[in-house]
């Protein structure tokens, strides 16, 4: 099922309205549970915190108009979907959501205790070297707080990170990893992939300003290369398993396109 994502106005009963709702992107649903849903969460869009344009505010709409059947949830009006694990505004991909308490607890726990499989896609600058395929890591220690561009581990004591990545295609500029989430730090990837002197693609507040503006200018390219593609908890019974099947278009066209 897909989604209509809108740029939605709010009522002064707290309602989105139907009528002035504008197309901006498309969510789509991969999967429903037991008091859960899992999205594909598109980038650009928050997770929550702007009400009425968020993905709790829409997909919470589209539930309370029939559009997504979640299955042994209260009466419609009631419906309040909840974020089980948060994504950055410019990541897309696999989103968890809940939509009763007890679930939201359930999961919580799953997250907490580091049961959760979490894979991403990245879209990297430069190149690898090939000779030694198979799975790499980046451990660079990482402190709590993040830095910037210029301080990616950040201030301060700096604790254990691990990121584990495979190879999958090389461009002439360009590197598309797929990563295992050992550890969850602020901005994990993002800041070992910098650390490591291979930036995210599209990345404000690692990447350079020279290389964001070149991708715009050239490609058209406009996001950051981060994509949640795969969540599992194989603890839960029966087991959540959500998959994203796509590398998002833009990351493809780059790699097609990138020349040497």
């Amino acid at each position: 099922m897909v989604l209509a994502i809108m740029n939605c106005n709010r009522l002064e009963t707290g309602r989105l309205e139907p009528d002035r709702l504008k197309m901006k992107n498309q969510i789509k649903v991969l999967k429903t549970g037991d008091g859960w849903i899992g999205i594909e969460k598109p980038c650009g869009i928050s997770v929550h915190n702007d009400p009425g344009k968020d993905v709790l505010s829409i997909v919470t709409a589209m539930a309370r108009r029939g559009d997504i059947d979640l299955q042994g949830a209260c009466a419609k009006e009631k419906i309040r979907i909840l974020p089980v694990h948060r994504l950055d505004k410019d990541v897309s991909g696999v989103l968890l959501l809940a939509f009763t308490p007890d679930t939201l607890r359930k999961l919580g726990v799953y997250f907490h205790q580091g049961l959760v499989q979490k894979k991403y896609l990245a879209l990297v600058h430069g190149n690898f070297d090939e000779s030694e395929p198979g799975l790499k890591a980046w451990n660079f220690p990482l402190s709590k707080n993040a830095g910037g561009r210029k301080n990616p581990a950040g201030n301060g004591k700096k604790v254990k990170a691990t990121t584990r990545f495979t190879l999958l295609r090389q461009s002439p500029h360009y590197t598309l990893l797929e990563i295992l989430l050992i550890t969850g730090r602020k901005h994990q990837i993002r800041r070992h992939a910098k650390l490591d002197g291979h930036p995210v693609t599209g990345d404000r507040r690692y990447g350079s300003k020279k290389s964001i503006a070149f991708l715009k200018n050239n490609y058209g390219y406009n996001r950051l290369g981060l994509h949640a593609k795969h969540l599992e908890i194989p603890e839960m019974a029966p087991p959540v398993l959500l998959d994203s099947e796509k590398i998002p278009p833009e990351m493809e066209m780059l790699l097609n396109q990138d020349r040497p």
